[in-house]
C-alpha cells in the first residue's frame, strides 16, 4: 500500500508503493514523474518546480544520456518520445550532477555530454534585431538572449561545439548542422579590446572565437 509524505508546500505525494525511485523499475519512475509534473502552482502540468525541491538522495539509477540525446534505461535505449519528455522535466543538476527529483525522492543519473540536444532553429526579429529560436529534442522552444546564452567549446577536429542554456545550468548541445549555419550567419566585432567571431541574437553577442583564427580556418 502506497505511503503518504508531506511537500514542502504542504501537498500529499506518493512515495510509490513506499520504495525509493531507484527500486520502483521504469513504471515507478513514471508514475512518480508524472505526479511530480502535477505538483506546481495550482496543480498544473508543465515543468515543475524542481528548482525548489531538495528531496533527500536515493542513490544513482541506472538511466543514461547519451551524447545523440538518447535516454538509456538499464542499457535499452527508451523509444516513447513522450516518456523522455516527461522524465526531462523532473531533471536537475547539482555541483556538475544530474538527478531525477521529485518532492520527496532524488536519484542520480549518468550524462554523457548535454542532457539535451538543439535540434532546429528559426531566426525571427523583435526591436532587439535578430533572435534565434531553437527546438530541443523534447520539443522545448527557447529563445537565445541574455539568461539563454550559447557557449562554444573545443571539440575533438578541432572545431567548435556550441551549447544552448536551456534552464537552471542545464544545456542543449546544438547540432553540427545548425552549427554552420551559425558560422554562415556570424561576424567579426571588438570585445573588451579584441576581434571575436561570434553571433548576434536577442540583443547579445555570443562569441565563438577569436576572428583571425577563425579566417585562418576558413
Amino acid at each position: 500500500m502506497a505511503k503518504q509524505g508531506q511537500t514542502g508546500q504542504g501537498r500529499e505525494t506518493t512515495d510509490i508503493a513506499g520504495k525509493g525511485l531507484e527500486k520502483t523499475g521504469l513504471d515507478g519512475l513514471t508514475a512518480a514523474a508524472n505526479q511530480a509534473a502535477t505538483s506546481g502552482p495550482a496543480g498544473r502540468k508543465g515543468l515543475p518546480p524542481v528548482h525548489l525541491w531538495n528531496p533527500p538522495f536515493c542513490g544513482d539509477l541506472d538511466m543514461r544520456i547519451a551524447p545523440d540525446g538518447t535516454w538509456f534505461y538499464m542499457g535499452t535505449p527508451i523509444g516513447r518520445p513522450a516518456l523522455v519528455r516527461l522524465f526531462s522535466t523532473i531533471l536537475k543538476r547539482e555541483d556538475g550532477k544530474h538527478f531525477l527529483v521529485t518532492p520527496v525522492e532524488k536519484v542520480g543519473i549518468r550524462v554523457d555530454d548535454a542532457p539535451f540536444l538543439a535540434v532546429e532553429m528559426q531566426t525571427q526579429h523583435d526591436a532587439r534585431g535578430r533572435l534565434l529560436r531553437f527546438r530541443t529534442n523534447v520539443d522545448d522552444w527557447v529563445d537565445c538572449e541574455q539568461g539563454h546564452g550559447l557557449r562554444f567549446e573545443a571539440a575533438e577536429d578541432g572545431g567548435l561545439t556550441p551549447y544552448l542554456h536551456v534552464r537552471a545550468d542545464l544545456w542543449a548541445k546544438v547540432t553540427r548542422a545548425l552549427y554552420y549555419d551559425l558560422v554562415d550567419m556570424g561576424e567579426a566585432r571588438m570585445v573588451d579590446g579584441e576581434e571575436m567571431f561570434g553571433i548576434e541574437s536577442g540583443g547579445e553577442f555570443f562569441a565563438m572565437a577569436d576572428a583571425k583564427q577563425v579566417r585562418d580556418a576558413l
